[in-house]
C-alpha cells in the first residue's frame, strides 16, 4: 500500500500547480490517505473551488522591510487560483488551518465590503498617504475578480481620493480597469508591474496553469504603455536551470512591448513551498530536478531558503552574481530602468469624509 502523498503516486492535476495537500505547519494532527484501490472511480480528478468571504476588520497592511519598495499594501484575496507551483504566498493558508497545497488554489477568500473598509481607513485623522501596492501576496486580478470585482471597488476608492498605488499582476484582467488606470496615470498616481516568468507556453501551462499566457501579458504591457499608464515587468521568479536562460529574452520582449522599467526576483521557497515545489519538479522535470535544487542551495548559502533582508530577493554566491550582472547588462542595452516605480504623487490625496463627520470649512 502506498500513501496518496508518495511521489510515486503523484500526478499533475489539470489546472493546478500543487500535486498534494499537505497539512499546514501549525496543525497538530496529521492525516495520511491510503490508496487501497477502492472507490478509485469516485474520486474527482480536479478539486472543486470554494469561495468564501474573509471578514477582515482592516484592509491596509504595513511593512518596514528594507527590500520592499512600498510600505503599504492591500491583498483583496487570500489564496489564488492562478495555481503557480512556486508561489511564496502559499504558507499564508496555514494561518487559517488550511493546506498551502491544493487548498491554496481551491479554497479562496475575498475581502468582503472592501470599498467601505478602505474609505474608513483613509478617513482616519492620523492616516499618512504613501503608495499602496495591490498584489504583494496574491494576485488582485485572478479569475474570480471578474465576478467579484473586489479589486475594482478598491481602485474606485483610490481614484476618488487621488491616492497613489502600484499593482503587481500576471492577469490580463487588469485591462478591464483601464478607464481608472488612465485617469490615475494622468496625475502620476499609478504604475503597473506585469510578472513574466517565461515565454514558453508549455512551461507556463505546467508552472502557472491558470495565469494569462506570456503573449497575453506582453499585450497587457503594450496596451498600458499605449494608453499612457506607466508599466514595467517583473522577471519573477527566476528559477535556475529552468527559466534563468530566458532572462534576456523576457527583458527584450518587455522592452519591445513598451515597458519602462524591469526588476527580477530569484526563486523563494519559504516553509511548505519547498516540499511542494520539489514535488512539482519531480513530476514535471525529473531529469533536472536535482540540478535545479543544487543551484537553489548555491544561491541560499547551502539552504533551500534564505529569509534575510537583502539576500532573499536576489540570492548570494557566484550564480546569483551572474544573474545580477546579466540583468543589469540587458537592461542597459534595452534602455530599461532597473528601479521599480517610484516618485508617485502623494500631494493630491483627498481623504474621504468619515461618516457623520463635520463638514470642512475649507473653500
Amino acid at each position: 500500500m502506498a500513501a496518496a502523498g508518495d511521489k510515486a503516486d503523484q500526478k499533475a492535476l489539470k489546472g493546478h500547480g500543487a500535486l498534494s495537500n499537505p497539512a499546514g505547519r501549525f496543525e497538530r494532527r496529521r492525516l495520511q490517505a491510503i490508496d487501497e484501490g477502492w472507490y478509485r472511480d469516485e474520486v474527482p480528478d480536479v478539486p472543486a473551488v470554494c469561495i468564501a468571504p474573509d471578514h477582515a476588520r482592516s484592509l491596509i497592511s504595513t511593512n518596514d522591510s528594507p527590500d520592499i519598495p512600498f510600505a503599504q499594501s492591500i491583498n483583496p484575496y487570500r489564496g489564488c487560483s492562478h495555481a503557480c507551483c512556486y508561489c511564496y504566498a502559499r504558507p499564508s493558508h496555514s494561518y487559517v488551518g488550511l493546506s498551502p497545497g491544493l487548498d491554496f488554489e481551491t479554497k479562496l477568500f475575498y475581502k468582503e465590503d472592501a470599498g467601505r473598509l478602505l474609505e474608513r481607513e483613509l478617513a482616519r485623522p492620523g492616516y499618512r498617504c504613501s503608495p499602496i501596492n495591490l498584489g504583494s501576496n496574491t494576485d488582485p486580478y485572478q479569475p474570480i475578480e471578474r465576478r467579484l470585482r473586489i479589486t475594482r471597488d478598491i481602485l474606485e476608492v483610490l481614484a476618488r481620493c487621488r491616492h497613489p498605488l502600484t499593482i503587481i499582476t500576471k492577469g490580463a484582467l487588469v485591462l478591464r480597469d483601464l478607464d481608472l488606470l488612465t485617469q490615475l496615470a494622468r496625475d502620476n498616481l499609478v504604475s503597473v508591474g506585469i510578472s513574466i516568468t517565461t515565454l514558453d507556453p508549455e512551461l507556463k501551462r505546467r508552472m502557472e496553469p491558470q495565469a494569462a499566457s506570456p503573449r497575453a501579458r506582453l499585450a497587457v504591457v503594450r496596451t498600458l504603455s499605449e494608453a499612457g499608464v506607466p508599466s514595467g515587468v517583473l522577471v519573477a521568479p527566476v528559477i535556475p536551470a529552468l527559466t534563468d536562460h530566458e532572462m534576456e529574452s523576457v527583458l527584450e520582449a518587455a522592452a519591445h512591448a513598451g515597458a519602462g522599467w524591469a526588476t527580477y526576483i530569484v526563486l523563494r521557497l519559504p516553509y511548505e513551498v519547498t516540499a511542494l515545489f520539489q514535488e512539482w519538479l519531480a513530476a514535471h522535470y525529473p531529469d533536472r530536478a536535482q540540478h535545479v535544487m543544487s543551484l537553489v542551495r548555491q544561491m541560499r548559502d547551502g539552504k533551500e531558503n534564505d529569509p534575510r533582508f537583502g539576500s532573499r530577493m536576489r540570492g548570494s554566491g557566484p550564480f546569483a552574481e551572474l544573474l545580477r550582472n546579466r540583468f543589469h547588462i540587458a537592461c542597459r542595452r534595452l534602455g530599461l530602468d532597473t528601479r521599480r516605480a517610484g516618485g508617485l504623487e502623494a500631494g493630491l490625496f483627498r481623504p474621504p469624509r468619515a461618516q457623520g463627520a463635520q463638514l470642512s470649512l475649507d473653500l
